[in-house]
């Protein structure tokens, strides 16, 4: 049988691809499909990098046991009618950017959304995009800041599923954009629309998805690249270095995480006195359980526990139009080429 999947009709004009990917979601916010998810995501070799010997017992063991419930229970807290938060996100993120390509008038060039796990899958995306005879393929993972947990993890998928196309199309993969100054200043431009509505708080934090401190050493670049983006748009605001902070959330586990822990930063300064703190997720590109209950939820509560008295977040940029032509204009300046050709 042969294991290769042929060209689309011959008929359609060559297209660019545009693979926008996300982490991903459930399917529905219940324990079977939380327990499908984590599966995926947890088996993955470079989120966890244990030997499977010792990680699998663990994973089937315990985790895959306990968590899918108490997961389930926190994605209730925030799904809506439309499903899913970072999927129903994620899919006016694809339409608006479809639309802004094609507004510019360039070449032809047709937008897909692909989960690294769950769906719509990675490969399902890659799929759609062979069957509308894409040629050329940028692969723009939203994630600003490069980790092989996430970027490097995106590559990996894309990159095994193209080894079944016939004819594998022209590649390009964008690795990060965490200095990309249009991005850098739709960030600054949401923090001071926020200002402008609620007034300026006394303490703004940055915080970032986690990483074991054991990837850092190993050479992964995220940490560097989060302190870049999150000093380029204090500057931006003309913020001095005692009214913000670098922190980091989402720890798993016992070893230790990237400092300083956000949950246990916001503890520290309501017991200094600070009352009123802003918080924004810059390398979130739409808002998910991570932002939306972790964050405006859980460390709210601590916040206002430990003796703060007003915790502001401040949304992700989400499909919001000055996010959208930042993604624009990263795609054209990584396919500008293509999408000029006559």
């Amino acid at each position: 049988m042969n294991a290769f999947r042929g060209t689309a009709d011959k008929d359609l004009p060559p297209l660019t691809g545009i693979l926008i990917t996300n982490l991903g979601t459930p399917d529905s916010p219940t324990a079977p499909a939380l327990r499908r998810y984590l599966t995926e995501f947890l088996s993955d070799r470079r989120v966890v990098e244990m030997p499977r010997w010792l990680w699998w017992p663990i994973l089937h063991g315990v985790i895959l046991r306990l968590r899918p419930a108490r997961a389930a229970r926190a994605y209730r807290r925030v799904w809506t009618d439309d499903g899913s938060p970072l999927l129903s996100i994620s899919r006016r993120q694809e339409a608006a950017l479809q639309q802004l390509l094609a507004r510019h008038g360039e070449q032809p060039v047709k937008v897909v959304l692909g989960m690294r796990y769950g769906n719509p899958s990675i490969a399902a995306a890659l799929e759609e995009l062979r069957q509308a005879n894409v040629t050329r393929l940028l692969v723009l993972p939203l994630y600003p800041q490069y980790s092989g947990t996430t970027t490097g993890s995106t590559f990996d998928a894309v990159t095994e599923e193209l080894r079944h196309w016939r004819r594998v199309p022209v590649l390009r993969l964008l690795a990060d954009y965490h200095d990309f100054d249009p991005w850098l200043e739709a960030l600054a431009n949401s923090i001071r629309r926020h200002w402008s509505e609620h007034g300026e708080s006394e303490r703004l934090m940055f915080s970032f998805h986690g990483l074991p401190q054991r990837y850092h050493r190993h050479g992964d670049p995220y940490a560097e690249q989060c302190q870049v983006s999150a000093q380029r748009v204090a500057e931006k605001l003309g913020l001095s270095a005692e009214r913000w902070a670098l922190c980091f959330q989402s720890r798993f586990g016992r070893e230790e995480w990237l400092k300083p822990y956000t949950d246990a930063t916001l503890r520290q300064w309501a017991s200094e006195g600070v009352r009123r703190v802003d918080l924004i997720c810059p390398g979130f590109a739409a808002d998910c359980l991570e932002t939306l209950e972790e964050i405006n939820m859980e460390n709210r509560e601590v916040f206002l526990a430990h003796g703060g008295e007003q915790f502001h977040y401040i949304p992700a940029l989400n499909a919001h139009p000055s996010h959208m032509e930042a993604l624009a204009a990263l795609v054209r300046r990584e396919a500008g080429d293509w999408l000029q050709e006559s």
